[in-house]
């Protein structure tokens, strides 16, 4: 940690009206986490893999957390039930809110690393959506993902929890431009998959047919209007996820897992005649 802000031997736990507690408070606000680049995380998942990331400026904590938690909080400044529950946005605190760096990156440093899968949420807006797919584009080896245009901050809180800590783990970007996003990411090599239910290409059939192999970003749409149509023309492929049962479609969250899954497969298949 950045940190160390224990209080003295005899000190009362910092409360809801303690000067540092109204500070880190107003990070529920965007323009707050924009000018100053932190934000909070909650809960003893996202406070350790904040920890583990070198991210946390300061960490508030219960004395009952301190206890339940003794290996996040040697740092922990300590605060009352009161202060936690003012600065967590759940409706059950679990006693540790962290005050966090926020880890994005520009794009041209994400794509120099040269990822082999991308996923690029293209003004989605709900901060749930947005964080599960977060949390499964982590989980199924995405090295970035792009909040593109009019996206949901990533650093919302309900974004943050739903990342169930996969905000410190990817190379974070916001880009203002999605179109300038896919120009980017076709210069640096990487096929442009456009998630769409109204897709002219099947997924089954691009796997099948080596289509998923090659280094990919996925663009992912808000549930409610999907892609805009000049993000769809310049896609190199419209990709439809296939419907084998009665459902109309699948859900936003859903659709990106089997689309990233089915990348994150593709890849890690070994070459044809290799052992």
């Amino acid at each position: 940690m950045a940190q160390q802000h224990h209080q003295r031997p005899g000190v009362a736990p910092f409360t809801e009206r303690t000067p540092r507690v109204i500070a880190a408070r107003r990070l529920q606000r965007r323009r707050e986490r924009d000018e100053s680049r932190l934000f909070l995380a909650e809960g003893p998942q996202a406070v350790r893999e904040a920890i583990a990331a070198d991210a946390v400026k300061e960490l508030f904590a219960t004395a009952e957390a301190v206890e339940r938690h003794p290996d996040l909080t040697k740092d922990a400044t300590l605060v009352t039930d009161g202060a936690i529950a003012a600065l967590a946005e759940t409706v059950a605190p679990q006693g540790l809110v962290a005050v966090c760096h926020q880890p994005g990156v520009r794009l041209q440093d994400a794509l120099a690393k040269a990822p082999r899968l991308v996923a690029v949420l293209a003004e989605i807006r709900d901060p749930g959506n947005a964080g599960t797919i977060l949390r499964t584009a982590d989980a199924a080896g995405a090295k970035a993902v792009v909040f593109a245009g009019d996206a949901v901050d990533p650093y919302n809180g309900k974004c943050v929890r739903a990342s169930a800590g996969s905000v410190f783990h990817t190379d974070l970007v916001r880009d203002a431009d999605p179109a300038a996003t896919v120009e980017s990411l076709k210069a640096s090599g990487l096929t442009v998959l456009a998630a769409t239910g109204y897709g002219d290409t099947d997924l089954d059939d691009l796997a099948d047919t080596g289509g998923l192999a090659r280094p990919t970003a996925w663009l992912f749409g808000s549930e409610a209007h999907g892609l805009p149509d000049d993000l769809l023309a310049a896609a190199d492929h419209r990709v439809r996820v296939p419907l084998h049962g009665r459902a109309e479609s699948l859900n936003l969250a859903a659709a990106a897992a089997v689309c990233l899954y089915a990348s994150a497969r593709a890849l890690r298949r070994p070459a044809a005649g290799r052992p």
